[in-house]
């Protein structure tokens, strides 16, 4: 029986090496190469096509949901299991957005590792269940904006500026927002300025109330 060729990306020595040790204590599986930074993920998937690529998101360079997108044009045979210690939102849509067929927490146990890699070589997707809630949570809320008629877009905003409107409707100070979001609170703070620009809204209140109105935020009652 053919072995699962993996190839490891992840930009710290220690962690790839661990993946590696518990991976190859299974015959079915096979490390035929490792990368430290996007870059080399993309180079080494070209040149050794894996048959999964398991890949974290915060490297140097390329990051990996950049590597993953030009990954999935460059090698569509090959499958993709995001491995990362993020679970925000922001960063599950991303790597969704990005075309990966799966996304697993480090936090997760030895044998959910293995069980994602055997779901995505057998062409599945697999996404830990924390992963899972939230993109459940996000498609619940955006049908219930859909309902009430208030679809964010319709707003003439970008993306990432309709998630800082949403987090704001949430009350969370521009700090909150940029811990959230990994970006800092200067950006946050201009895309807040942008968007009441944008909106014609003239003081945070209405800001705030506008989010709210258009059932931009979630409950968290």
């Amino acid at each position: 029986m053919a072995k699962i060729r993996i190839l490891l990306a992840d930009d710290h020595a220690l962690v790839r090496s661990g993946i590696a040790a518990l991976l190859q204590m299974h015959e079915e599986f096979e490390v035929v190469g490792e990368a430290g930074d996007g870059q080399e993920a993309i180079e080494k998937t070209v040149q050794l096509s894996p048959d999964i690529v398991l890949i974290d998101i915060s490297m140097p360079g390329i990051s990996g949901i950049e590597a993953t997108k030009v990954i999935r044009k460059k090698c569509p045979d090959t499958a993709i299991l995001v491995l990362s210690m993020h679970d925000s939102e922001e960063y599950v849509y991303q790597i969704f957005r990005s075309g990966a067929d799966g996304y697993l927490l480090k936090s997760a146990r030895k044998e959910e590792v293995l069980t994602a890699v055997c779901t995505v070589a057998a062409g599945g997707r697999y996404f830990s269940p924390k992963i899972a809630d939230v993109l459940l949570n996000g498609y619940v809320r955006k049908g219930l904006s859909k309902k009430a008629g208030a679809s964010a877009d319709e707003l003439p905003l970008t993306s990432r500026e309709q998630e800082v409107l949403a987090l704001i409707g949430e009350g969370l100070t521009n700090q909150q927002i940029a811990d959230r979001l990994f970006i800092s609170p200067r950006t946050v703070d201009t895309h807040r300025t942008n968007i009441m620009q944008k909106l014609d809204i003239h003081t945070a209140a209405q800001l705030v109330r506008f989010a709210i109105d258009r059932g931009l935020t979630s409950d968290k009652s």
